[in-house]
């Protein structure tokens, strides 16, 4: 390992990046060498971005961070964690509620994947609240995101939730 640049790869749906994301990323970088941010297509969710504007969306917020890449993936994350070469897996945990799911999830990982380590971090206390969930709900209520996400951000989701609301 001696020599061996640290990477620590942080998957999630980012639908849309949020502030307490870029503030994990961040975190994150100052412990890892390098830190991959891995869009998931996350079936199970009905995105408002596509896959690659969520890559475009997290590239622009992470552009001047160095050691950072954004990347996206169809697989299951901890197979595609070997094949980008690391053996840490970043999840962030706002809340209890938080808690179960993500410890179920790192179990299930450790059991499909031992040599893959699940690193729980907590967001600043600030943005500890922030759900991209009820970020998309506040912005199709017409809400002030500017707590929440960069501008170009929000920018980009009134953009998409008026053509969503043009094409019903």
């Amino acid at each position: 390992m001696a020599g061996m640049a640290m990477r620590a790869i942080y998957p999630g749906s980012f639908d849309p990046v949020t502030y307490g994301h870029i503030d994990l990323i961040i975190r994150a970088r100052k412990i890892f060498d390098q830190v991959i941010v891995a869009v998931a297509p996350n079936s199970s969710k009905e995105p408002l971005f596509s896959v690659k504007e969520r890559v475009a969306l997290l590239k622009k917020a992470t552009q001047s961070m160095d050691g950072v890449t954004v990347d996206s993936f169809n697989t299951l994350v901890v197979d595609y964690i070997r094949q980008k070469q690391a053996r840490v897996m970043i999840r962030g945990l706002r809340m209890v509620s938080d808690f179960e799911f993500e410890f179920q999830l790192a179990l299930t990982n450790r059991k499909l994947s031992e040599d893959v380590e699940t690193i729980f971090m907590m967001p600043s206390e600030a943005y500890a609240t922030i759900s991209s969930r009820l970020i998309k709900e506040a912005a199709s209520l017409g809400a002030d995101l500017s707590s929440f996400v960069p501008p170009f951000v929000a920018d980009a989701m009134r953009k998409k939730l008026r053509t969503k609301r043009r094409s019903r």
